[in-house]
């Protein structure tokens, strides 16, 4: 099969996961799909099919860039229910493990920091509105 064989899929606003398997037929050169018969165009839909990711609603769905000196960072965080079939095959090896649980550890505290963080600054700002002194001789 040529190089040219698969044309470059158009820079269009129709996000991967709505595309059907006949989007991508269509990207094929006319001449080489043209070439196939009904039964192999039906089989490459089947597998397209199968190969084309469903989204599944997330109960968090946490998506955000951080910028950092020169760089950018894309932060992503989902929540849901793991919907995938069967048990896992490969397991992460036991450091890899101890290093997800303290990363997830220390991003649990930092999210708990900065809920309370705000809160505190949310009651100082009623505080100051209101008047109230916490102090009995104000300075």
């Amino acid at each position: 099969m040529s190089d040219n064989s698969l044309k470059q899929a158009p820079d269009d606003p129709q996000h991967y996961c709505a595309r059907t398997p006949e989007y991508y037929l269509q990207t094929l050169d006319p001449v080489l799909r043209a070439s196939f018969t009904e039964p192999q165009i039906a089989a490459v839909k089947q597998l397209l099919g199968a190969s084309i990711p469903r989204p599944a609603a997330k109960l968090v769905d946490l998506r955000f860039w951080v910028d950092l000196l020169a760089y950018r960072f894309y932060v992503v965080l989902f929540v849901g229910k793991d919907r995938r079939g069967g048990d896992r095959t490969e397991f992460a090896d036991p450091m890899a493990r101890k290093g997800n649980a303290i990363t997830a550890l220390l991003l649990l505290i930092g999210l708990n920091f900065l809920i309370s963080l705000f809160v505190l600054l949310i009651a100082l700002s009623i505080k100051l509105a209101v008047g109230y002194s916490l102090l009995p001789h104000p300075h």
